[in-house]
């Protein structure tokens, strides 16, 4: 009997390839332009929307979109126009999003049943509607990036010289952070959000050392994102470990090997 014959395999493979979308797309620009760390900011603040979610009594997911958006923007905001640096402004925005999940969490009537897969994330447990709201998610970041591909890549390579030829530098700026907002809620049930970064940054970061140009980085860690986490989903099915947690360990041990495969390009 195949895993195939199974639904939640069936969307868990479907996840896959959707977040390898999303993640080779987006990654790119994440690692060109050095933005790991807001990533990883935006990825723990969203554990506000999920709390926001149960508590309202509607799906985590659909309130973590505005709810990781706008911390997006503000973490933006901040460290552009109220001089406070950038890893403080990704400090306050980190901290008080986890905060502001977990007292909606503790507000909640009742047991939270899956509150771990948000946190550390299982694959196994996308459901079909979760599957048709990444879809969707991923249209629209990949209709934005392509619309705007030119934008972000002078933005990501000199915000200086973007501005300087006319560029609207803090809209494209802007509109990259929610982007990766976006990101992160379609894998938030992957990997989770304490692990988040690592599906956003570990297959550009590989891939980057063996293709030279934006449109082939994006191709080659969406292969590389797409890869890992189907292989992750193997290996945790067949080690019964956590799927989320496999997930980056594949990408980890991807990144050892590129690095001793001692790629130059990028």
């Amino acid at each position: 009997m195949s895993v195939l014959e199974y639904e939640f395999m069936r969307n868990a493979l479907a996840a896959a390839v959707l977040v390898g979308a999303a993640c080779g797309v987006v990654g790119t620009y994440v690692v060109t332009k050095r933005i790991v760390f807001i990533s990883g900011g935006i990825s723990h603040a969203a554990l506000g929307g999920v709390g926001i979610g149960y508590f309202l009594g509607i799906s985590p997911l659909l309130a973590a979109v505005p709810f990781t958006a706008l911390s997006a923007l503000s973490i933006g905001a901040i460290s552009r126009h109220m001089r406070v640096s950038e890893d403080a402004a990704i400090g306050i925005l980190w901290t008080m999003g986890m905060a502001t999940g977990i007292i909606f969490i503790n507000l909640t009537p009742g047991y939270v049943p899956d509150l771990m897969s948000y946190l550390f994330g299982d694959i196994l447990t996308v459901g079909t509607e979760e599957v048709a709201m990444m879809v969707v998610l991923d249209a629209v970041i990949l209709a934005c990036c392509a619309l705007l591909h030119r934008g972000f890549v002078a933005i990501s390579f000199d915000e200086e010289f973007a501005m300087a030829i006319g560029l609207p530098v803090a809209a494209l700026y802007y509109t990259l952070l929610v982007l990766v907002a976006l990101s992160v809620v379609v894998l938030i049930k992957i990997v989770g959000v304490m692990l988040v970064i690592a599906l956003l940054t570990i297959p550009a970061a590989a891939c980057k050392r063996f293709v030279r140009g934006m449109h082939r980085l994006m191709v080659l860690s969406t292969l590389a994102s797409i890869a890992a986490t189907v292989l992750g989903l193997w290996l945790s099915y067949v080690f019964d470990t956590s799927s989320g947690a496999t997930i980056v360990m594949v990408l980890g041990a991807g990144f050892i090997v590129s690095a001793l495969a001692g790629g130059k390009a990028g």
